[in-house]
């Protein structure tokens, strides 16, 4: 199967779950995470604004915030494809950007470099036993992990997970996924 055609299953998957296996499946997805040696060891946690579908990260934030963890969000530039990420101490630092996208304001928030991320929870549609990912289309990830050196993990139903993705030779894999169902890898 190609990127496409796996993309397009699973977003057809999402669409059509109810409202109370998304609810339960985030909530266990939450528990796993929460319990998980490398969210307990970060200090600092880089995370997406999740929206539809997507598990739910505004709780994931929360909990982060509650820990007194430090929390940044990707600030995206289509012009030139990369991300810097941004460290938010509310939500009302988010705008609406493209695709209803949620992202930093750029005068309300300042800029983390990359070693000063402890973990990033990576975002992705379809994901393999081996920690490879599919992600949206853009390549921002991609990009940015080739010079990330933290911890990564990836969120996601089970149903997301495969055998194997399609990969490219630049592609590199999360440390970990975390299912409704636990962890993986």
């Amino acid at each position: 199967m190609e990127k496409n055609q796996m993309r397009d299953l699973v977003k057809v998957q999402l669409e059509e779950m109810n409202k109370d296996t998304f609810k339960q499946g985030c909530a266990a997805i939450h528990k796993h995470l929460f319990s998980h040696r490398l969210w307990e060891q970060a200090k600092t946690i880089a995370i997406t604004i999740s929206r539809g579908k997507e598990i739910d990260t505004k709780l994931i934030i929360e909990k982060a915030w509650a820990e007194r963890k430090d929390v940044v969000v990707p600030k995206c530039d289509s012009k030139t494809n990369t991300m810097v990420f941004r460290k938010i101490t509310t939500f009302h630092q988010l705008e609406q950007v493209f695709f209803g996208l949620e992202e930093p304001i750029v005068n309300k928030t300042i800029a983390v470099e990359a070693e000063g991320i402890d973990l990033m929870i990576v975002p992705g549609i379809c994901f393999d036993l081996e920690g490879y990912r599919i992600g949206y289309g853009g390549g921002y990830y991609d990009r940015y992990l080739t010079r990330y050196k933290g911890n990564t993990l990836s969120l996601a139903f089970s149903f997301q997970i495969f055998k194997k993705v399609p990969r490219e030779p630049h592609d590199l894999p999360v440390q970990g996924l975390i299912t409704e169902l636990g962890v993986r890898k």
